[in-house]
């Protein structure tokens, strides 16, 4: 750079770079079809706004491949890739990463380097020994988590509720039918009693 400025070297930061002119005569090497070529759906406007994995309409390769067994559309959820998932975290790391009396949140959690981000939803699990007091606070927890954090003498607080699942109940249509009682069989030999004659009148 000079050491003085003036209007005889004033220079751009970043050099300039003219666009592409196109459709100015075929002196121009951008003439007649434009860099487009001949017919075609990409020599039409709008051609190049086209989502990525799209064939021209034909069936694409994601449809194509084979299909895994079971349900996996949106009306059989959570199954198949609509499957609602939980991030994992043991007491284990708990007892290495956490101080006695410390609060655990999920964003604690993104803090200590256990979780990448606190969009999908927490779930403590019982693998390994717990014995510092701690009040964690995540989305869900098993029994034997649940255990090892009251035996610690810290508290468990849930973001969201676990679903009472209730027992199924079977029917009465479908129950089996019980058996009726057996009736009494006469013994065999025994001869039915004859009725007494009546008194003849003198």
């Amino acid at each position: 750079m000079p050491d003085d400025l003036n209007l005889s070297n004033l220079k751009p930061a970043q050099a300039r770079k003219d666009r592409k002119r196109i459709g100015r005569g075929l002196g121009s090497g951008k003439g007649r079809y434009s860099g487009r070529g001949l017919k075609g759906q990409k020599s039409r406007s709008g051609s190049h706004k086209m989502r990525p994995g799209f064939e021209g309409g034909q069936n694409p390769l994601y449809m194509r491949l084979g299909k895994q067994r079971g349900p996996y559309s949106k009306d059989a959820m959570p199954m198949g890739p609509h499957r609602t998932s939980t991030q994992p975290v043991n007491v284990a790391a708990l007892e290495e990463r956490f101080d006695a009396g410390a609060e655990v949140t999920p964003e604690s959690l993104v803090e200590k380097g256990l979780l990448r981000n606190t969009r999908v939803d927490v779930k403590l699990l019982g693998q390994g020994d717990l014995t510092k007091t701690l009040s964690i606070t995540v989305h869900a927890a098993s029994a034997s988590a649940r255990e090892k954090v009251e035996a610690a003498g810290g508290s468990l607080t849930l973001l969201r509720e676990p679903k009472v699942r209730h027992p199924k109940r079977r029917s009465q249509s479908t129950a089996p039918p019980q058996p009726e009682p057996e009736a009494e069989v006469e013994e065999a030999g025994a001869e039915p009693e004859e009725a007494e004659p009546e008194a003849e009148e003198a």
